[in-house]
């Protein structure tokens, strides 16, 4: 059970307040062999296991490992066919040459070492409520029999479609276990996008959180033709319909599944073969599914473990961000799984303003967050500051000069400890860390989308050093990973041990395409051959269409997008991220930018104006704290972003204007400089389109959703201004 802290925390303690010197203390790792089981003898099993035991204990005694089961035969690196093994990237010697492992060998060497150490941890009824590893591995085992009763065929998918719970984990592995594709869905997604998905995995059974969730699934199951059962594991179910199981029921219904059976399936599982898919955000044409195999979860998951300094028995995660995208799922489950963590599942609703209560109570050693939550704490704070008295203010400020100093201090490696760091620490630094829930945090994780330097400057200031994560569904999550004494800001970090990176066709600059080798480079999409040699060269490397170069510590740093850039009518090509992100740090009140101009004249931008979210999460008409405070200090009155628009703001207007001016003035060519610019009437949301599930900016969704306003600006320029 975790110790409540109170929920009631003044956001003006946030920078009156502290945090520990050393932050990221050295780990002791406790060996444990790569090697276990593959399947539990009928010895082990003491008879049929009920479907969600509670006491039923494991032998006491030493487990002795078996050989790890042979791989497929493979001749090639990809493959678009679900049945098909590949052949994996092995290193001769050192990381990279580590003994493959299954899902299940993973899973069981963990149940071995840390059967009774809590595993995840959900709330019921205001109390957090925990299942051991041996209970998982239990749960997951009759999920797996429930699986193979309702017939679920061989290498045929499983959809899951809900918000992060342990029974969205227990489906996940409990698939994997009976032989099926696991295959997470968009809570987000629209009935038709979720019947793409179910349908380009041959999805046998669909398991949904609750009747929101169903009513989508109902209105194309018709259309799915694999598919033999649903299943609900939230609420009671509204009506009863044939083939639509409660989660209670769905378990119960393997109990006639002999463990022999199960084991038979587990056996014929190996590790060059697909287990799971994860599907694109599709932000041009429809999503492909990244085909995942048991070896690049778990040699992922080990090797980023190692590499974070991750203790045994010791880490505890907080699972937000939807599962159906890489980095939460390989972050919250299968490292977890690797590493005996603790998963603490938020509430639905953490996006829209739980998430700070869930962090207090659970108080993560890591805590992974994509650039638009760090900037929504950063708002919180910021606004929170501004209401502090005078001396609070004077405090905050002399302590996160010192707190900035400190951290560039440490990222250039220099020894010095700035004089008061050590006062500034006791009075802001560690109660900011307990406010927010990361007292206990040896790292706090950006990755998903580029972050700005204003934000990560800022964080700095209070102690809080983000570290930038780099990869991609298709690298199973990480590539880079940046280290708390081992980071460069601005930078994605380095290399993950064991993998290699290639920049292809560098300029002059030393600017290239950055592609990617390793054990946790995927097996191909799903059904697409001409998509996956797309993305793999001859030679095996995977292309990951963004622009990088690394400096003379091997910092890797992204430049732009391939596909993201923008060619003007001229010929010059522009990174949009750079433009966009000195906009929104010039003027504080703009919430997303996205620079316009492909194959036009000139650069122009979409504005839009931070605000107020509703219950829902969606954005408002009412400007938030920090805009409203924007407004203030130029003598503006206007509380509603439709005020500003409809008047065009004389003041604000002007002010935005002054930005750009700043930034054109640093532009490197005529071409590069933004010359008109347009706010919108609303913010960007994912329910809108305009972000995808990690708050990523959908460009092609926005061109299209505001093709008039584009219009509308390029046709207002004179000729001669191109």
């Amino acid at each position: 059970m975790v110790k409540r802290v109170s929920q009631a925390v003044t956001f003006d303690l946030l920078l009156a307040d502290s945090r520990p010197t050393s932050w990221y203390c050295a780990a002791s790792f406790r060996l444990v062999s790569n090697v276990v089981f593959f399947r539990l003898s009928a010895l082990l099993m003491a008879g049929t296991w009920p479907c969600c035991p509670t006491h039923t204990e494991l032998p006491a005694m030493p487990l002795t490992p078996a050989a790890a089961p042979p791989l497929t035969p493979a001749e090639r690196l990809w493959t678009a066919t679900r049945d098909q093994a590949v052949k994996l990237r092995m290193e001769g010697s050192g990381p990279g040459s580590e003994t493959p492992l299954t899902v299940h060998q993973m899973f069981l060497e963990t149940v071995q070492n840390f059967g009774d150490h809590p595993a995840m941890a959900s709330k019921e009824d205001s109390r957090w409520v925990t299942v051991s590893w041996r209970e998982y591995y239990r749960q997951s085992r009759a999920a797996a029999k429930s699986f193979l009763k309702l017939g679920l065929e061989r290498y045929h998918g499983v959809g899951i479609l809900g918000f992060n719970s342990p029974e969205w984990f227990i489906a996940d592995v409990g698939c994997i276990l009976a032989g099926g594709l696991a295959a997470g869905i968009y809570t987000t997604n629209s009935p038709e996008a979720c019947q793409y998905v179910a349908e380009n995995c041959e999805a046998n059974v669909l398991v949904v959180e609750n009747h929101k969730q169903l009513v989508k699934i109902l209105q194309v199951k018709d259309q799915l033709p694999h598919l033999k059962a649903i299943v609900q594991y939230k609420d009671e179910l509204q009506e009863r319909l044939p083939n639509l199981y409660t989660w209670a029921e769905f378990m119960k219904l393997g109990e006639e599944v002999s463990d022999e059976t199960l084991d038979a399936v587990i056996g014929t599982l190996r590790a060059n073969e697909c287990c799971t898919l994860i599907y694109t955000s599709g932000t041009t044409g429809n999503p492909k599914g990244v085909m995942l195999s048991h070896d690049n979860l778990t040699w992922t998951a080990a090797a980023a473990g190692v590499m974070t300094e991750l203790v045994y028995g010791e880490e505890v995660v907080v699972s937000y961000l939807p599962l159906s995208h890489v980095a939460a799922q390989v972050n919250d489950l299968w490292i977890s799984v690797k590493f005996a963590g603790t998963t603490y599942f938020a509430s639905p609703d953490a996006l829209k303003g739980s998430l700070g209560a869930t962090l207090k109570e659970a108080r993560p050693t890591a805590f992974l967050g994509v650039p638009r939550v760090w900037e929504k704490m950063q708002e919180k704070m910021k606004a929170a500051g501004a209401k502090a008295s005078p001396l609070k203010m004077r405090v905050a400020g002399w302590a996160k000069g010192l707190g900035l100093q400190y951290n560039y201090s440490v990222m250039n490696k220099e020894p010095a400890v700035p004089w008061g760091f050590m006062l500034a620490n006791n009075l802001v630094f560690k109660k900011v860390r307990q406010a927010l829930g990361l007292d206990r945090c040896k790292a706090c994780f950006t990755g998903a989308a580029p972050m700005t330097r204003e934000t990560l400057e800022y964080f700095m200031s209070l102690n809080l050093p983000l570290l930038e994560l780099y990869g991609m569904s298709e690298s199973s999550g990480p590539h880079t990973v940046s280290l708390p004494e081992d980071n460069a800001i601005m930078s994605c970090g380095k290399v993950l041990r064991g993998c290699r990176t290639k920049l292809d066709r560098p300029d002059e600059d030393g600017n290239g395409e950055v592609c990617f080798w390793g054990r946790h480079v995927f097996m191909g999409y799903l059904n697409m051959a001409d998509k996956t040699e797309e993305a793999l060269d001859q030679d095996g490397w995977l292309h990951s269409g963004d622009l990088g170069k690394h400096d003379s510590n091997n910092f890797l740093f992204i430049t732009g997008r391939i596909k993201e850039l923008i060619i003007t009518a001229g010929g010059e090509n522009i990174p949009p991220v750079p433009i966009e992100d000195a906009v929104k740090a010039e003027a504080s009140i703009v919430s997303n930018a996205m620079l316009l101009g492909d194959k036009l004249k000139f650069l122009s931008m979409f504005l839009t104006l931070k605000c107020e979210a509703d219950e829902n999460g969606e954005p408002t008409d009412d400007l938030s704290p920090e805009a409203l405070a924007y407004c203030q200090r130029l003598g503006v009155t206007a509380t509603k972003i439709s005020e500003i628009v409809a008047n065009k703001e004389p003041a604000v207007y002007a002010a935005i204007q002054e930005a750009m001016e700043r930034i054109n003035a640093r532009s490197t060519s005529n071409a590069m400089k933004v010359q008109k610019w347009l706010i919108l009437d609303r913010d960007f949301s994912i329910t809108g389109g305009e972000l995808g599930p990690t708050l990523k900016l959908k460009r092609p969704v926005v061109t299209k959703k505001y093709q008039e306003k584009i219009n509308e600006l390029y046709s207002l320029v004179p000729e001669a201004q191109g």
